[in-house]
């Protein structure tokens, strides 16, 4: 197959009030581990890398493997740039093949943002790709950009109707109590600020930051109108996990292969069971 539109995907997981699995890939080995995992569960999904990724493999190498793997992948798969900073750096992604980008102006002021969305939507549509934006700052570190607690501000519902109204992005991130990277406790999602979002929104809603929040958390916010979730760290967890422990049992080998296989392995498992939670499991077909 061909790279899907993410807008595609999601009007579809929003009709069908399931959520579909974005998965930030930085080699070959991930993006192997995602195609396997959803061929494995029939599903739809969304392989997506963040700047750190393009700037640590390469944006030729990031969109060559993932663009092979879909070629020869049975279900639908988008490419997808996560946490773009930059009108130049979302044309470069739609440039090398990506089906979708993130703009994310949530830095800037309503105003600001809204116009920087605005750019990049009036670029990327009449080529049929889709643009995700971002209303709030969500906390945490995701590759180069980091936002500490005290920056994080919640989604208002208010200004994420306006941001809707006059931008018609494809997708929209909202913060509503999740962060990127690992959680120093349990995370607490505001339910009915993202109720009151989906209220005044027609987009689907993404959920960031999803690595580590509860099973009964996500169903929650899936249920509320959250169409695309996306998940890092638990990838990375399993991938540096698997490493660590084979290269302790087998100190003397040198066999990489005997390494990157087994972990390759697990994070196969770890999306297969996000994509199960997700309920994007046996969607493909749609």
């Amino acid at each position: 197959m061909q790279f899907v539109p993410m807008n595609e995907l999601l009007a579809k997981a929003q009709a069908g009030k399931y959520a579909v699995g974005a998965f930030n890939c930085n080699n070959m080995e991930i993006v192997q581990a995602i195609v396997a995992a959803a061929e494995a569960e029939r599903a739809p999904v969304i392989i997506q890398a963040s700047q750190g990724a393009i700037k640590y493999a390469g944006i030729d190498y990031i969109a060559g493997l993932t663009r092979l793997a879909a070629e020869k992948a049975t279900v639908p798969i988008a490419l997808h740039l996560d946490h773009g900073t930059s009108f130049e750096q979302c044309m470069l992604c739609l440039r090398a093949g990506f089906s979708s980008v993130m703009i994310d102006g949530s830095k800037h002021a309503l105003e600001d943002n809204i116009a920087l969305t605005q750019k990049v939507i009036a670029a990327a549509r009449p080529v049929g790709l889709s643009v995700e934006g971002e209303l709030g700052k969500i906390g945490g570190t995701e590759d180069d950009i980091t936002v500490a607690d005290r920056d994080a501000m919640f989604t208002d519902p208010e200004e994420a109707a306006r941001f809707w109204r006059e931008t018609g992005v494809d997708a929209l991130a909202v913060a509503i109590g999740t962060a990127h990277g690992r959680y120093k406790g349990i995370p607490k999602l505001d339910f009915g600020r993202l109720e009151a979002i989906k209220e005044r929104v027609e987009a689907p809603i993404v959920l960031h930051g999803s690595s580590g929040v509860p099973d009964e958390a996500i169903r929650e916010a899936i249920s509320l109108g959250v169409a695309k979730v996306n998940i890092d760290t638990n990838i990375r967890e399993a991938f540096t996990n698997i490493m660590r422990q084979r290269l302790m049992d087998n100190p003397e080998d040198v066999d990489v292969r005997k390494v990157l296989g087994p972990a390759r392995e697990g994070m196969i498992e770890v999306v297969r069971e996000k994509i199960r939670l997700f309920g994007s499991n046996n969607k493909a077909h749609l």
